[in-house]
């Protein structure tokens, strides 16, 4: 990818620094020759596009169709990729309904491939829409290639906004965030959870991220976070509990302390 973005700092000043910047860095993505490239020929093609093996032949509308969900590390399984969109997802027992990771049911339903579905790839606005999402999924990956973390609290902007505002009871909504990995990841490091935390009952799991979210911002639910001050509460937190476990890795205490204060 020619373009690269400008993420100077970590932590919660880089954050501030990017929240500044990312208009034009995300314009400056969307000009570049590569990406111009790709989503031009994804417009021009994918309405011919009818059935889940067209789709995985052809490569670069494949890459747009998964990097939209943050799948493109998927780009070489084209077996398993069709698989998940022939199964669509009406079904109990269809491939994305039994993985853990819920991107792969909305990149399912998003393309209407599987049994008495409708294909959507005929509908200008909703492939607009995925164009879109990959530029932005584009951009984030961009961005988690000099930081990680900053690439999961872009991520938390729109995916955990869209979960905070859903009608769903607040256990739902843990469950949802609990089979979205970055935003697992997000949520373990802000609570001070190990990654074995995983591997702990789903009922108990939902039960201490909700007592340790509570405790640890002052919000009663994570309905509270489509206010934006409540969102970059939490984002800020993320962000800073990463930090400390990034230097905690490298340095001694003290010198933790020195890079926090100049931060």
């Amino acid at each position: 990818m020619s373009f690269r973005p400008v993420v100077p700092l970590g932590g919660i000043a880089g954050w501030q620094f990017l929240q500044r910047t990312q208009t034009q860095q995300r314009e400056a993505l969307a000009a570049s020759p590569l990406i111009k490239r790709e989503t031009q020929h994804f417009l021009k093609e994918i309405g011919s596009i009818s059935s889940a093996q067209d789709l995985v032949a052809d490569r670069t509308l494949l890459k747009v169709a998964l990097g939209a969900f943050g799948l493109e590390s998927d780009l070489n399984n084209r077996f398993f990729v069709q698989k998940i969109l022939e199964d669509g997802t009406a079904a109990q027992d269809a491939l994305a309904n039994r993985l853990a990771d819920k991107r792969y049911r909305a990149f399912s339903d998003a393309f209407g491939f599987g049994p008495s579905a409708t294909p959507k790839t005929t509908l200008p606005t909703v492939m607009e829409e995925m164009v879109g999402k990959y530029q932005t999924q584009t951009f984030e990956t961009a961005i988690g290639e000099s930081d990680e973390t900053m690439r999961i609290a872009l991520y938390a902007q729109h995916e955990l906004a869209e979960i905070a505002a859903d009608d769903g009871s607040d256990t739902t909504k843990w469950l949802n965030i609990i089979g979205l990995p970055p935003l697992r990841t997000m949520f373990e490091t802000a609570l001070g959870l190990p990654r074995s935390f995983a591997s702990v009952d789903l009922d108990k799991q939902v039960e201490v991220f909700q007592d340790r979210f509570s405790s640890a911002t002052g919000l009663k639910n994570l309905s509270e976070l489509s206010d934006p001050e409540a969102m970059e509460k939490t984002t800020h937190l993320y962000l800073a509990r990463a930090q400390i476990a990034s230097l905690a890795s490298q340095q001694s205490p003290a010198a933790i302390a020195l890079s926090l204060l100049q931060a």
